[in-house]
């Protein structure tokens, strides 16, 4: 079974926002699939199935609780491998990159991860940019003129996810579908 996090925050609120992009990504990904809802408390989290062996994961713990729902989700479900997609203030709007373990380079989410469940999963960072205050600018909803790019990106987001989904060689993907803005 492969588990696929799309990070952020549930609420009104924090719909459209920069540390939301994990969620629109798996947003993107429901909207042209049949799944099955697997919602249920005890993964505090939305989650989905698509297939006979990938899960979905929405996290309903807010960011810096994440590592609550994906190890509830992670320990019933045995999974073997982790993808976890974030914002990345460190890189610019329209940029992407992939990586492997690491640190959670003061990401809170993967913080929370890290904690409960241990870094060696793979990772989608979507670059969101950095502002002059790190919590406003996360928290922040896209300007108009931002949504152009964040959609081109969320779709090329989506088509490398696929591909690293199916091959397992994230150097192959990183090489082909990563992004500089």
């Amino acid at each position: 079974m492969i588990l696929v996090v799309g990070l952020g925050n549930i609420g009104v609120e924090y719909e459209n926002t920069r540390h939301n992009v994990g969620f629109m990504l798996i947003d993107l990904l429901l909207k042209e699939s049949n799944f099955t809802n697997l919602t249920n408390s005890k993964f505090k989290g939305e989650l989905f199935k698509i297939g006979s062996s990938l899960l979905l994961l929405k996290p309903s713990t807010y960011m810096n609780n994440s590592g609550l729902s994906v190890k509830a989700v992670n320990d019933f479900y045995k999974c073997e491998r982790m993808i976890v997609i974030h914002d990345d203030i460190d890189i610019n709007l329209g940029a992407l990159r992939f990586k492997k373990g690491g640190s959670s380079g003061g990401h809170n989410g993967l913080k929370s991860i890290d904690t409960l469940c241990g870094n060696d999963y793979e990772r989608v960072r979507i670059g969101v940019g950095k502002g002059e205050n790190v919590i406003s600018h996360v928290l922040g909803k896209f300007k108009s003129e931002e949504e152009i790019t964040l959609s081109k990106v969320l779709e090329h987001t989506k088509k490398a996810l696929l591909e690293l989904i199916e091959n397992d060689d994230l150097s192959a993907i990183s090489s082909k579908y990563s992004l500089k803005a």
